[in-house]
């Protein structure tokens, strides 16, 4: 019963390295238009729905572990171990960790629309509506908001100990399933990793050496 045969722990970790890549995005998205009359409001409110609100969705209840946005594993078909992980109370440090990721984004997202015209001929979006960049920059922050979470609580989940597992009560599949935000359609259903043990093979110089010692040994009367 280790959490690190399970999978989709690993691929919240991976999730880390399409960080660049997605506020490189949100700078382009925000370099669509130009900041209109009140450009404090604006920042605000992008903040609020793709930061704020999530986050407090969040806090209130957790990620499903086992979600991927697109896919998650089914409720009915996880194994025991992810229904214990599922299980386990988060701790005040870990929501701390992610509510302060979560509001360094505001004075991210502050510098890349001051910035956002440098990018204006490169834009995806160029000329269009300051509405439409601002509620697509805003779906974006909700994204990275997600993924930041995940990654958390893959590294928190990680590092429990097995006896810690085996020790706590078996909670039932449909009471972790509502306790927990859980999105996307129930298809995904990936094995557990096979954990080999590490083993120190006897090097062919050493194999060499104790077969010489044997036959010296054999050949002293």
């Amino acid at each position: 019963m280790n959490p690190r045969s399970e999978p989709l722990l690993w691929v919240q970790l991976v999730g880390l390295a399409a960080a660049p890549l997605e506020l490189l995005l949100l700078f382009l998205i925000l370099a669509g238009s130009d900041a209109g009359p009140f450009p404090l409001l604006e920042r605000l409110l992008c903040f609020a729905l793709g930061g704020l609100a999530p986050a407090v969705l969040l806090w209130r209840h957790p990620a499903d572990p086992w979600s991927l946005l697109l896919l998650k594993t089914p409720v009915k078909g996880r194994r025991e171990l992810q229904n214990r992980l599922s299980g386990l109370v988060h701790p005040l440090p870990l929501k701390l960790a992610q509510a302060a990721g979560v509001a360094a984004l505001l004075p991210l997202l502050w510098i890349l629309d001051s910035r956002a015209g440098l990018a204006a001929d490169l834009s995806p979006l160029a000329n269009s509506s300051r509405l439409v960049d601002l509620l697509l920059a805003a779906f974006l922050l909700s994204l990275v908001v997600w993924q930041w979470h995940q990654l958390l609580q893959a590294g928190w989940m990680l590092r429990r100990p097995v006896q810690q597992l085996a020790a706590g009560n078996l909670p039932q599949a449909e009471q972790t399933g509502h306790d927990l935000l859980s999105l996307g359609l129930p298809l995904l259903l990936p094995g557990s990793l096979q954990l080999i043990a590490a083993s120190s093979p006897v090097a062919p110089e050493q194999q060499a050496e104790q077969q010489q010692g044997s036959d010296l040994d054999e050949q002293i009367p």
